[in-house]
């Protein structure tokens, strides 16, 4: 541990330590958050016949996913400098699974977007996993630390393309439900899940290594809420913030936008499917979708280690020169898969392109905790909204009529220019120093950690 604490190493078979069940309890919470933000999109098929949706209503839908989470996200990291990660967290999921069970009252186009509008406030939840870890772990691993508890919390949003086909085809095949009933019953399922993990959380966290910020600024250990006002327009003033914001939209801003409409992708634009029955149509565009968001497993957590390892040796800028190389990679990998016609060869070419966009975020995030340690949240909130704000505006290029392979690789272009903005992140002398001076201190408190002998049981 560091002289604060902070974990200098992650033991992912460690629970019982402060640090690693605050990781172990962020990276799930996001997953089930994020399987239950878009765990409707794969049945879209379904929603869009019973609702009767036109195409452009689709389109809104998808907006409407992501558009809320960008306010929620900037509100969440203001929360989080004033409640902590833990109480912010509990009630974020207790409240945010009301609409996940509220959307199967939806019986028109109307109330089935203000449900999907709702359940976007749960995305939220990645500036609290990200905030949480980096109260928790010292420089030398905030990267990495950040990036896993995102992408496995991002996971979600592949598994939920697999599992809830097989969920649907259960309700209607095993237990007999209807169409209709089917999916509604889907997702009151993940919203009970959500319910029982955000009390969960309230017990087995506390926000810091020291404890709960309630009983620091008791002891006077920490700064009073009322001294903490100016943070969040401190990280406005900030245009390194700004500029991530950018960077962030069109990173994960992207993966929001497939998770959104890879489904409907393959089975509109691929004539694999076209002979299937519905419900095995629907299951296999899942499974194809899903191996998008599968590749947060270990391509996140990749982006940030490399973007410590580039922290260790080159400084803060070494981070900022990772974070450009994978995000140009992004936007050229997302040009050559709008131009894949062919299932046998999209598939591949999706997997690479998700590769860099997963480890565009995981370098953007080992960035973020040392723009302004004394508003995380805020930079955290402001950048993590960057990521809905870039989804909203790909979300218009899918509702127009334009075809949406065409759209991708406008998508592409965009990102490939957007990441010269990158180096527009810049750290003074200074705090270049600061960085240096933590992370040796991190190294050390590590190795001495090594040093120390293993207790022999009598």
């Amino acid at each position: 541990m560091s002289a604060s604490d902070k974990a200098s190493r992650i033991r992912l078979w460690d629970f019982r330590s402060v640090q690693m069940r605050a990781f172990h309890m962020s990276w799930f919470a996001f997953f089930l958050c994020f399987f239950a933000w878009f765990g409707i999109a794969p049945l879209m098929t379904v929603v869009r016949d019973e609702l009767s949706l036109t195409h452009s209503q689709v389109g809104w839908c998808i907006i409407g996913s992501v558009a809320a989470t960008i306010f929620a996200r900037l509100f969440i990291g203001w929360l989080c400098d004033h409640l902590g990660p833990r109480r912010t967290y509990a009630w974020l999921l207790v409240v945010g699974s009301l609409p996940v069970m509220g959307i199967g009252l939806a019986n028109s186009f109307e109330t089935f977007l203000l449900f999907r509008v709702l359940i976007g406030c749960i995305g939220g939840a990645f500036v609290i996993t990200q905030y949480h870890t980096s109260k928790m772990f010292a420089p030398n691993c905030v990267g990495t630390a950040n990036a896993t508890t995102a992408g496995w919390g991002n996971l979600g949003g592949g598994i939920t393309q697999m599992v809830m086909p097989l969920l649907f085809a259960f309700s209607i095949g095993v237990l007999g439900l209807s169409t209709a009933m089917g999916w509604r019953a889907c997702m009151v399922v993940v919203g009970l899940l959500c319910m029982a993990t955000g009390v969960a959380y309230y017990k087995l966290t506390q926000d810091t290594p020291e404890g709960d910020y309630k009983d620091l600024r008791a002891a006077g250990l920490m700064p009073e809420r009322s001294q903490s006002q100016g943070n969040f327009l401190n990280a406005c003033k900030d245009p390194r913030v700004w500029a991530l914001f950018v960077v962030y939209g069109a990173c994960f801003g992207v993966e929001l936008t497939i998770n959104n409409v890879a489904a409907l992708y393959f089975l509109d634009y691929f004539e694999y499917f076209k002979e299937m029955p519905t419900s095995r149509a629907i299951a296999m565009a899942g499974l194809f979708a899903g191996l998008f968001g599968l590749m947060n497993l270990f391509a996140r957590t990749l982006g940030g280690l490399i973007g410590d390892k580039m922290g260790i040796k080159y400084g803060l800028r070494g981070r900022v020169r990772w974070l450009f190389v994978v995000l140009l990679g992004e936007g050229l990998a997302l040009m050559l898969f709008a131009q894949m016609n062919v299932l046998v060869m999209a598939i591949p070419m999706m997997i690479v392109f998700s590769l860099f966009v997963q480890m565009a975020e995981g370098a953007t995030f080992s960035i973020v905790p040392f723009v302004n340690k004394k508003a995380l949240g805020s930079v955290a909130g402001i950048v993590g909204a960057g990521g809905n704000a870039g989804a909203v505006a790909a979300g218009f290029l899918f509702k127009s009529d334009i075809p949406w392979n065409t759209s991708f690789w406008i998508l592409g272009l965009v990102v490939s220019g957007v990441s010269l903005l990158v180096f527009a992140v810049r750290f003074s002398p200074a705090a270049e120093k600061e960085s240096k001076l933590e992370l040796e201190a991190a190294l050390e408190a590590r190795t001495e950690a090594n040093l120390q002998p293993v207790p022999v049981r009598a």
